[in-house]
């Protein structure tokens, strides 16, 4: 598998003469400064192409052209916006940049409530605790009819935690779920006039009505719309899994799991219509077998996210260790380079260790952490490629 590293972008403290150093192949990175929706130049594409392949690097993967909110609800201007879709394809295309990860996530990219829960090693992590995800859920964003998303024990805890969070830790939780981590991915809430919980919930509004079938027949809209360019172009579409893997805020799900998985492989049946297979984010739900999934998915497989979760017996869950969790890691490269083996993948969701903490990384996007999460994974890579080539698996 190529090793490549997610890189936002010029002003990226990480500069490419440091992924250079650490063996990064090629880089997966994005046109953050384009609004979701907008098309994107060529000649910023061409630029930004040329900027990496003069530090002896390759674009390997773009991650994300955004999908516009308006395409993932069914909003009267979709066609527009999907038509800007087609022509950033076309635009990628014809520079040769061949891979495009994108997500139908609706309003939210991924969720934690703690972006540096300290471990006993003295390095952090990112962590998802459900009971203050449930609190900021009913108590701070106060959605209708939200507590029949949570079991009787879980609003008895709820209720325990509302009569002794601080004023604090509330701000923490709408900073970390909303601001944070909403806003250097998804770019839906922007601007220090607006008020985030209100911001949020306007775009949870937008989904009253949709539901799990209505979703999916908008991303097959979406999809029958953009393959042929896809196809025509070389460009290769791959789906980001849902991050949870499970409903949040009321909103639909559809890539959560092997059914799911399938449906939209089968839906639009082109070999450019495929997955991108994030090990964390199918490992966070204990109904998925992650190896058994990579397994049958493998052909359609054109990028891998590889990192682990562990699931706690409560529900929470946390970024483990790349050789530990139920990512189950050095089986899932087992697949892939055997089956697979040009496949882009990139370490995801690194630690905070040594003095990432000092940088103001992105959340889930340390340099030492993913590192060292490198070398981990370039480890089993090569362990991997000795029992293929000795014919033991």
């Amino acid at each position: 598998m190529q090793k490549t590293w997610r890189w936002f972008g010029k002003n990226d403290p990480i500069t490419l003469p440091m992924l250079r150093q650490i063996g990064v192949e090629g880089i997966v990175t994005s046109l953050y400064h384009i609004a979701p929706g907008k098309v994107w130049p060529e000649e910023e594409i061409h630029n930004l192409n040329n900027f990496i392949k003069n530090q002896q690097l390759t674009w390997s993967v773009v991650e994300s052209v955004p999908v516009a909110e308006s395409i993932k609800y069914g909003g009267n201007d979709r066609d527009e916006l999907i038509e800007n879709f087609r022509l950033t394809l076309i635009n990628l295309g014809k520079l040769g940049i061949n891979t495009v990860c994108y997500n139908f996530m609706p309003v939210i990219d991924w969720i934690r409530t703690d972006l540096n829960r300290t471990l006993p090693d003295g390095t952090s992590t990112l962590f998802f605790d459900k009971i203050r995800f449930g609190y900021f859920d009913l108590k701070i964003l106060k959605r209708k009819n939200g507590e029949k998303d949570f079991t009787a024990e879980e609003l008895q805890k709820i209720e325990e935690l509302d009569r002794t969070i601080t004023q604090e830790e509330k701000d923490q939780l709408i900073y970390t779920i909303i601001i944070k981590t909403q806003g250097f991915i998804n770019r839906n809430i922007v601007g220090e006039n607006q008020n985030p919980v209100d911001a949020f919930n306007s775009l949870l509004n937008l989904y009253q009505g949709i539901d799990k079938n209505q979703l999916r027949e908008n991303l097959l809209y979406f999809l029958k719309k953009v393959i042929p360019t896809a196809e025509e172009y070389g460009v290769k579409l791959c789906i980001h899994p849902d991050d949870p893997p499970f409903g949040a805020f009321g909103l639909p799900r559809i890539v959560s799991n092997e059914d799911d998985i399938e449906w939209i492989l089968s839906a639009v049946n082109s070999p450019v219509n495929g997955l991108t297979f994030c090990a964390g984010s199918l490992s966070a739900g204990i109904h998925n077998d992650v190896a058994r999934l990579a397994s049958r998915f493998v052909k359609r497989v054109h990028f891998a996210h590889l990192r682990s979760t562990e699931v706690l017996d409560n529900g929470d869950f946390l970024e483990a260790s790349h050789l530990e969790g139920r990512g189950n890691l050095i089986e899932i490269i087992r697949i892939f380079e055997k089956e697979n083996p040009a496949l882009p993948m990139r370490v995801d969701h690194g630690k905070l260790m040594l003095d990432d903490g000092d940088k103001n990384y992105n959340p889930g996007y340390s340099f030492h952490g993913r590192m060292f999460a490198l070398a981990q994974v370039e480890g089993m890579m090569a362990v991997v490629r000795n029992e293929l080539n000795a014919g033991i698996y």
